[in-house]
């Protein structure tokens, strides 16, 4: 177990450096000055290229790609904003636990919608209700989150006056912003579960535990979900990192203090180490969370332990006598 973690970690480093490279690259093509967007219009020549050549916007880019990671590897720095001149790292990390929050909170409305549903769906096939379902499965998974939490604020808060529109000043300003990202994810949770648990309920031993006289109840969620969950897992889990950075869009709506919102201010502005460590920072957590629901599978299946052990290959001489 321990190998294989350490052996993904590993793995890790060149799929954050191909991250960085992707992003650093997009930033050094944007249109845009920073030196100009900072200064002001009103500035002078000499001062936005003074500016320019003291932040090393002058230097190639295979120079400032670099230092840029020479400066995360060894001194974990993801260098300081062009507004503010305070720690990216820092201002990610007091963003951070807003954007957890957020992605905690969507993950389990869209677990207990996504399988409750699924679950439904697949035991009642071809029925009403799974036909309602699966349409509504298509419709969330194609409706852009933003417009969803507009919608919800127009009629929740604006219409109906139950719910407060923006800001993160008590339990009931997360709801609204819970259910936008939880019912975009729950749509791509219950398709999965429905097609994992109608491979399940077909197998013999669902048949046997039936002619045993085992209810309905104990049939579905012990026997049939037990068996259904790898896919299950592996859907939340990407859901769940797609949730850290799909609050982008959502925390602008809903006016949340996290990274996504912060990622925003800071394309607008130009400031270019803000986009490339949140981006960056983001990769890492979804990296994270992929780790561990290959940490899970072994928990919800043991057949799925053999891939955490390292094989063995025949003893030879004497001792493969």
């Amino acid at each position: 177990m321990l190998k294989y973690i350490g052996k993904r970690l590993l793995l890790m480093i060149p799929v954050l450096l191909g991250v960085a490279l992707v992003v650093f690259t997009l930033m050094y093509i944007t249109p845009g000055d920073p030196a100009k967007i900072i200064l002001g219009e009103s500035a002078t020549e000499e001062a936005i290229e003074a500016l320019r050549e003291e932040m090393g916007l002058n230097d190639p880019f295979l120079v400032r790609f670099g230092s840029y990671v020479g400066d995360i590897l060894f001194h974990f720095d993801f260098g300081n904003s062009y507004q503010t001149g305070r720690s990216v790292l820092q201002d990610l990390l007091e963003r951070f636990p807003a954007t957890v929050q957020l992605a905690v909170l969507s993950g389990v409305v869209s677990v207990i919608f996504g399988v409750f549903f699924g679950i439904i769906s697949a035991v009642k096939q071809y029925s009403v209700f799974d036909n309602l379902a699966s349409a509504l499965g298509l419709v969330g998974v194609a409706m852009p989150n933003f417009w969803l939490g507009m919608m919800l604020v127009l009629i929740f808060s604006v219409k109906l006056r139950w719910l407060p529109a923006s800001g993160t000043y008590g339990p009931e300003y997360w709801i609204l912003p819970a259910i936008t990202l939880g019912l975009i994810s729950a749509a791509s949770i219950m398709r999965t579960t429905r097609s994992s648990m109608l491979e399940v309920i077909r197998q013999d031993y669902i048949v046997t535990a039936r002619a045993k006289g085992q209810s309905e109840w104990v049939i579905i969620t012990v026997h049939a979900l037990k068996n259904a969950m790898i896919p299950i897992l592996t859907i939340v889990g990407i859901q769940f990192g797609q949730l850290l950075g799909g609050s982008v869009l959502v925390e602008t709506v809903f006016s949340i203090p996290g990274i996504g919102r912060y990622m925003i201010d800071a394309i607008k502005a130009r400031d270019y180490p803000i986009v490339q460590g949140g981006v960056l920072f983001l990769s890492a957590c979804f990296s994270f969370v992929n780790l561990g629901v290959d940490v899970l599978y072994s928990l919800a299946d043991p057949r799925m332990k053999s891939m955490f052990t390292v094989k063995k290959g025949p003893k030879k001489g004497r001792e493969a006598a």
